[in-house]
């Protein structure tokens, strides 16, 4: 039995234990329901290196997906204009939505007021499933929007499911150790494209870098390449297991 396997299986008697019952990942299929999910990153480009494949399968299969961003991206020389443009090109891509939290790029704010305008951005959208960037993380933009996520769920009374991804290991994400691992080695050229959309990012470096971890992710799992998880222990349900060996 592999680790994927012990894993799949603790997923499934974590539903059976009190999580909602997600019978198909299809929304289109018996017992199936759309979903609506939500990935949270510091910046354009986050979401699509961390998430991407999986956004892919998710909106393949007929879910909802909206990319939460914490800032616009713009740092000089690079417009604010230039970020929006290649997120909503990336979001195309993907078939998501682009949403902006409307902090300054380098600049996070955590604190009092800022929780509470995040978190009636993030209860407007009626998540049932975010997915956002690990705690321990070198970039302080990265680490502000994981605290502001984690506050509205524990405050939400953990009313979605909440997950964190990992991006650039080494460089920005550290100590990750994943629970889930998501099959994307379909779902590749999709993440370069929607990547890639981020022209001014120098796109080829960063890319590289995230593949990387894709493909060490894949051995681990099992698969040619894969994305992986960490749960949040008291998550209602745990969907994402269901996307585990497929």
């Amino acid at each position: 039995m592999t680790r994927r396997d012990l894993l799949i299986g603790a997923g499934a008697a974590a539903v059976a234990l009190g999580g909602p019952a997600v019978h198909s990942l299809r929304a289109d299929a018996p017992g199936g329901r759309k979903l609506k999910v939500v990935v949270a990153g510091g910046h354009p480009g986050d979401p699509e290196y961390g998430c991407g494949g999986t956004v892919s399968r998710l909106t393949s299969l007929g879910h909802e997906v909206v990319l939460l961003y914490l800032n616009d991206g713009a740092w000089p020389p690079t417009p604010a204009s230039t970020r929006i443009a290649e997120a909503k090109k990336a979001c195309a891509i993907l078939h998501a939505r682009p949403l902006y939290a409307d902090q300054q790029n380098g600049h996070a704010i955590v604190d009092n007021a800022h929780y509470e305008t995040y978190a009636t951005l993030l209860a407007a959208e009626k998540p049932d499933v975010v997915l956002t960037q690990w705690p321990i993380d070198n970039h302080r933009d990265h680490r502000a929007i994981t605290m502001l996520t984690y506050d509205a769920w524990k405050n939400s009374k953990q009313s979605f499911a909440l997950y964190y991804y990992e991006v650039s290991d080494g460089e920005d994400t550290v100590q990750f150790s994943p629970t889930h691992y998501i099959d994307i080695t379909e779902q590749e050229p999709v993440k370069r494209a929607a990547c890639f959309a981020h022209a001014s990012q120098t796109p080829e470096r960063y890319y590289k870098m995230q593949d990387d971890v894709a493909l060490f992710r894949g051995v681990e799992g099992g698969y040619k390449r894969a994305e992986a998880f960490v749960l949040q222990l008291r998550s209602p349900g745990d969907p994402l297991q269901l996307l585990m060996g497929r």
